[in-house]
């Protein structure tokens, strides 16, 4: 039975590429449709480089014809990646690289108290344990806690001398150099700054710091979508960014917001995944029962939504919370769920960094010069 190349294209006219609102057929995406007795090859063009469309475009092809053209047909396709030149951006000039730190990756939540920073915390000595160089830049200027995570909270940086100039030298615990704001404050002290003032302070943070050589830099950003953030991406090229956020309603829909601020075009920042904290509770009397407390699998259901990889889950364990009060981070606890968990997870980011930097130019740091660069309506 011959297979006829109509065929084929009006059963491609029923899938829409990720990203795009025209079917394959009439955004272009298909090149070429080769038929030979039960044998067909489809050449795509796409322009995205991200694994998982061309992996999503390439099986909703063979499902697609088989289902509508021919079940025992042989299928090939065929994926050729052009991304569109951007055009000049007026509201973005392109800032340097900061020597000696090869990855920047910014954790970020919509919503306080999601367990941002015990995940900043737990993925930094994870990190570590795998081999990699690792710092923490704490730019929670209002509620830094990574120095009690860490157990460093009464340590000072001490200034060292780096090629004539007079540098912090972050503290270091458990093989992770941390800087935070949290070091040049008193326990019960309120930081009571403006934006101007906490930028100014972050910068020094960053920029006055021996950080030395680092794989990977993580940055514990504060709760929502503001000033701190946009100063934190004018000073630093991040590499990518990481949004943590629990199951329920209320965290999924400011972690959305979140998602959204990184991927603004003025912003351009590569979203690398979402985390799902506080997933389940599983008693430890009981360790088969699995308690959905705040909702069950409402962050990789949005993951899939916003169409941006899920990188894992954390159960809601006491000893996590446990060990940050104690300033251990629980990943360090060797043969539990819980290190498996954190490593699953690390694993995963590592993953998409790897691809996100063979498949993207690096990310530069960026400058907002107009509101429009920080408007929540496009015009």
């Amino acid at each position: 039975m011959s297979i006829s190349k109509q065929e084929i294209l009006k059963a491609l006219e029923t899938i829409t590429v990720s990203g795009e609102g025209k079917n394959m057929v009439e955004s272009g995406a298909v090149q070429n449709v080769v038929t030979f007795a039960d044998e067909i090859i489809v050449d795509l063009k796409l322009s995205t480089p991200a694994l998982h469309i061309k992996k999503r475009a390439e099986a909703d092809v063979v499902k697609t014809i088989h289902e509508k053209v021919n079940a025992s047909a042989k299928v090939q396709v065929n994926i050729k990646v052009e991304a569109p030149a951007k055009p000049q951006n007026p509201n973005l000039i392109k800032g340097k690289p900061i020597p000696g730190i090869q990855n920047i990756i910014a954790v970020a939540s919509g919503k306080g108290g999601v367990g941002k920073s015990t995940v900043t915390a737990n993925l930094a000595v994870t990190l570590t344990k795998m081999g990699f160089k690792v710092g923490i830049l704490d730019a929670d200027i209002y509620g830094p806690s990574i120095p009690i995570m860490f157990d460093v909270a009464m340590e000072k940086p001490l200034s060292i001398n780096v090629e004539g100039k007079s540098k912090m030298k972050p503290i270091e615990n458990y093989g992770v150099k941390i800087l935070s704001i949290g070091f040049f404050t008193q326990p019960d002290q309120a930081v009571i700054w403006r934006g101007p003032m906490a930028a100014k302070a972050l910068n020094q943070l960053i920029f006055d710091a021996a950080w030395g050589e680092l794989d990977f830099m993580l940055l514990d950003l504060p709760p929502g979508t503001g000033d701190i953030h946009l100063s934190i991406m004018q000073s630093l090229p991040i590499t990518g960014a990481v949004v943590v956020s629990t199951p329920q309603n209320v965290a999924l829909a400011d972690a959305r917001k979140g998602v959204a601020m990184f991927q603004q075009e003025n912003i351009d920042v590569p979203v690398l995944g979402i985390i799902e904290n506080m997933a389940y509770f599983t008693p430890a009397e009981l360790p088969e029962n699995k308690y959905y407390i705040f909702g069950k699998e409402g962050a990789k259901h949005l993951a899939e939504d916003l169409d941006v990889p899920f990188l894992g889950e954390i159960p809601l364990v006491q000893s996590i919370r446990e060990a940050g009060d104690v300033g251990r981070p629980a990943a360090l606890q060797t043969a539990t769920p819980t290190e498996e968990a954190f490593e699953e997870i690390t694993r995963n980011v590592v993953e998409e960094t790897v691809r996100r930097n063979e498949n993207l130019p690096p990310t530069e740091a960026i400058k907002i010069t107009t509101m429009a660069g920080c408007s929540a309506v496009k015009k």
